[in-house]
């Protein structure tokens, strides 16, 4: 005769289950995660989402693998927590990496747990978290891992321009561990307890025979500086989760919804005043662009991305009318603001982010032009300066281009003239139009005429002033009407809220039906 359990007994079972899940990998290594600082997996969630608001998924879940014996070792969640939750009450999708459970590597099963919740944020049109601490791909499952770990990538470019996705890189993170964040729109990675690389020190060394550490490798340092692959740096785990809900507040939930308006109190017709004081009218003279930026935006509140790497160019977002805004700008004090491979890429990304998710592009140009010189050639400044003219060219959101001082040669078109796109094209009243600077084109339409002169010298200073007062300056490209208007630097703020206030309920021409096109890669 069958003997049923009592609702008692299967409560029981059920709380005893959850209680073994929530042990992960057992209490020592629990404690030796939390003795390096670290939050544990679910406590990372729980920091960031809506006190209460966490509804976890496949809580039960275990390894399907056989052989290496791994039915004996499995674990309940096998290395990840996935669920859903609101933060800042809005609607996100989250998981997390259990790096006590198999030094949180992926198989098959802990892959298709992350494969569920991003088809699901896909489903619901709601953004998605991933928090990652990872060995990789669990070499116990072998081939099993495509269906689990290799999929995940395909979800990731399924999400991409669809959902905004950020990775949070809280641990080591080798192999396939970091491709899966590289994919995603946005990587934060925490100082000194994590770190990202494709093969470790150990298998350098061996192929190699250079030894590196762990931080030289594939630390902040080397990701927010040199690599472009980090787009933001924390200082704990604590603070990285602090910026992700700083980050979520200028993102809207999918691509066909705007960022929430967020009322700053700030006036929109606010005057700047003081934006004469920053920038100097010589075009050689050098300043911060970044106090350009906070002047113009509401509350003087910018949040900048990538802020160590390529920093000849600036992007961010900010607000202005309490709207959310992504600001590309040059950065004088770096390489005179001229754009190179790296600014190229870091700031073609960028636009095509803002792109996809309906935030539009204000543009502050101060360029000399392209950085000059054969490293640059011969790594393909050609192709990669092509990005921008072609993420401009594309990206469909509002655009606007105020042009601060010097706008020369080929990086005209890549900071949004209104050939590549511009809605709205401004300029200061010093504001510098051409393809070279003055000087330079004296040198070679009057050549001849400077050389057979009585005086050289003064003759050639005579046409620098010609040439500027008759070309260079901005009322002559207003005359031609390439640009819209030339303002007042203090009337800068106003411009942009009336232009964003015109261009609300901009429509998209029809465009020429294509699967996608071809960037430059």
């Amino acid at each position: 005769m069958r003997t049923w359990k009592t609702w008692d007994e299967l409560l029981a079972e059920l709380e005893e289950k959850e209680k073994l899940a929530r042990l992960s990998g057992g209490p020592v290594k629990q404690k030796m995660q939390k003795e390096k600082g670290k939050l544990l997996c679910r406590e990372r969630i729980e920091a960031l989402v809506d006190s209460g608001s966490f509804v976890e998924v496949n809580m039960l879940a275990e390894t399907q693998t056989f052989e290496f014996n791994m039915q004996e070792k499995k674990i309940m969640g096998d290395g990840v927590v996935t669920g859903f939750a609101t933060l800042n009450g809005r609607r996100v999708c989250i998981y997390s990496q259990d790096v006590t459970v198999f030094g949180g590597s992926a198989g098959r099963d802990h892959g298709e747990q992350i494969n569920y919740i991003l088809t699901m944020a896909r489903k619901v049109q709601a953004p998605v978290i991933g928090l990652y601490e990872s060995a990789g791909g669990r070499l116990q499952d072998g081939m099993q891992n495509e269906s689990g770990y290799g999929r995940m990538f395909y979800e990731n470019t399924q999400c991409s321009g669809v959902i905004p996705q950020i990775a949070v890189i809280m641990g080591a993170c080798t192999g396939g561990a970091v491709y899966s964040p590289a994919i995603m729109d946005f990587i934060i990675q925490v100082e000194k307890t994590a770190h990202m690389f494709i093969t470790g020190p150990k298998v350098i060394q061996e192929v190699t025979g250079t030894k590196v550490s762990f931080e030289e490798l594939g630390g902040t340092g080397v990701h927010s500086k040199e690599s472009g692959v980090v787009h933001l740096v924390a200082k704990n785990d604590q603070h990285c989760l602090e910026l992700i809900k700083n980050l979520m507040s200028y993102l809207p939930q999918n691509n066909r919804e705007s960022p929430p308006v967020v009322p700053t109190g700030d006036d929109p017709f606010r005057p700047n005043d003081v934006l004469t004081e920053i920038v100097p009218t010589e075009p050689q003279k050098t300043y911060d662009i970044k106090k350009v930026i906070v002047e113009i935006l509401d509350a003087s509140e910018f949040f900048e991305i990538q802020p160590f790497y390529a920093q000849n160019i600036v992007i961010g977002f900010g607000r202005i009318d309490g709207r959310t805004v992504g600001m590309v700008a040059n950065q004088p004090r770096f390489l005179a603001g001229t754009i190179d491979i790296d600014v190229a890429d870091k700031a073609a990304r960028f636009i095509r982010f803002c792109d996809c998710f309906n935030i539009p592009l204000i543009v502050l140009a101060d360029v000399p032009g392209y950085l000059p010189g054969v490293d640059q050639e011969k790594k393909g400044i050609i192709r990669h300066g092509a990005k921008m003219l072609y993420a401009f060219s594309e990206a469909t959101v509002p655009k606007i281009t105020c042009v601060l001082r010097k706008l020369y040669g080929g990086a005209i078109p890549a900071m949004c003239c209104h050939e590549t796109g511009a809605d709205i094209m401004l300029a200061w009243p010093t504001a510098e139009f051409a393809m070279v600077g003055a000087e330079a084109a004296v040198n070679i339409l009057y050549k001849r005429e400077i050389a057979e002169a009585e005086d050289p010298i003064k003759a050639r200073l005579e046409k620098i002033k010609e040439y500027k007062e008759s070309i260079l300056n901005p009322y002559y490209s207003a005359s031609k009407r390439y640009i819209d208007a030339v303002i007042h630097p203090r009337d800068t703020r106003a411009w942009l809220v009336h232009s964003l206030r015109l261009l609300e309920r901009k429509k998209t021409e029809q465009i020429i039906w294509k699967k996608h096109g071809n960037i430059p890669l």
